[in-house]
């Protein structure tokens, strides 16, 4: 089975892009199911359809669907939320209160991509499409398996151990309700849910990335900021999409300024992502939306390539012919806003507001950083 994940800024297509490409593949013979996971839903609008939580069959061998993340996050609790709604109302709060004060940001986005997961463990679908949030909460959600599974693994062995030893006595004297074993099962639960996820996200031969820009400078910075996130967390992108370029007719007269601009801009991509396969999309004379426009579109950005492939692979962490050096590739990073700290066997690497910890490699164990330095977009650290 193969996950295509399509992401970006907002307004750039996203979902067109992502329907488009279910729509070639479709066309292939193989199964497909397209799903959103963005809360603006519009992946319906995009077929002309009425598509909800249940996979809505459009055609052969086509299905959409889109995430809702709040009937995932009730499935997904259970114990768990019932057990911090309690505390919540001990001081006398109203049940909508609790409510409301148990949404934390991002865990919605969190449980929408357990669905990706659960799609993907069914074995029912050949590929799954995922039209994803815009760029911002996309990071958020690819770093949550990642950050909380760490933390759980940690912390919870203590706090379920310290809970049988003094929970009675500290429920007793302070009246406060002690978690019982359902409520550990349940973050068990999501603990090894999420680890799932993660070791999905990082399979390179199922999962792709694939980043949609249009040839602005600010989109394209955005994409670029988008691009070196996703590498930081060991993810493969193995395309980009240029969608929205003006046609050469369309640029004659009062747009003819923008003729430069764009030009400008489409060599920018191409100097800037000269590795990965990148797809032109110009504007349509009609909106991309309903199945037969959908079906010339896939037909026309990829052509005879099958958009199924992994298109693009490329190893983000690699160790020097010498065996004293680990690169890590991090397109697009400033010097300026790189961090690099080391944390017994682990290092702490962060690019701008983003940061991520991992291992080091067996060949560096019990040995300390003793230099770092950064060019052609790898930081180079010497142990």
């Amino acid at each position: 089975m193969r996950v295509i994940i399509y992401t970006g800024k907002g307004g750039v297509g996203k979902t067109s892009m992502a329907a488009a490409t279910a729509c070639k593949i479709a066309g292939s013979g193989k199964k497909v199911l397209v799903m959103s996971t963005d809360q603006a839903h519009s992946l319906g609008d995009s077929f002309g359809s009425k598509v909800n939580k249940v996979p809505l069959q459009l055609a052969d061998n086509l299905y959409a669907m889109e995430i809702d993340t709040v009937y995932e996050s009730e499935k997904s609790w259970g114990s768990l939320k019932d057990y911090f709604k309690q505390l919540l109302m001990l001081k006398g709060g109203s049940g909508i209160e609790a409510e409301e004060l148990l949404v934390f940001p991002g865990l919605e986005e969190l449980f929408s991509m357990f669905k990706i997961l659960e799609v993907y463990e069914s074995g029912e679908y050949d590929t799954i499409i995922v039209d994803c949030a815009p760029t911002g909460e996309t990071l958020a959600l690819l770093k949550y398996p990642e950050r909380l599974s760490g933390m759980i693994k940690k912390v919870l062995p203590v706090k379920r151990a310290g809970v049988k030893l003094a929970g009675p006595v500290v429920e007793k004297v302070m009246k406060i309700p002690m978690p019982k074993d359902s409520v550990f099962e349940d973050i068990e639960y999501l603990m090894d849910k999420m680890q799932r996820l993660q070791d999905l996200m990082l399979n390179k031969d199922v999962v792709s990335l694939r980043v949609v820009t249009t040839p602005e400078k600010i989109v394209i910075n955005e994409a670029k900021r988008n691009f070196t996130c996703l590498y930081l967390y060991h993810y493969n992108v193995d395309a980009i999409i240029v969608n929205h370029i003006y046609p050469a007719k369309a640029m004659e007269g009062y747009f003819n300024k923008w003729t430069k601009l764009q030009k400008d801009a489409l060599q920018e991509i191409k100097e800037s992502f000269s590795e990965v396969p990148r797809f032109y999309v110009e504007l349509q004379q009609q909106e991309l939306r309903t199945l037969e426009v959908l079906r010339k579109a896939g037909d026309s950005i990829f052509g005879e390539i099958d958009p199924d492939d992994i298109l693009f692979k490329k190893e983000i962490y690699s160790i020097d012919n010498e065996g004293k050096c680990l690169k890590i590739y991090l397109p697009f990073a400033d010097k300026e806003e790189l961090r690099l700290e080391q944390d017994k066997n682990e290092l702490v690497v962060g690019v701008g507001n983003e940061s991520r910890k991992f291992p080091i490699p067996v060949e560096f164990a019990e040995k300390e950083i003793s230099g770092a330095k950064f060019e052609d977009g790898y930081l180079n650290i010497k142990f």
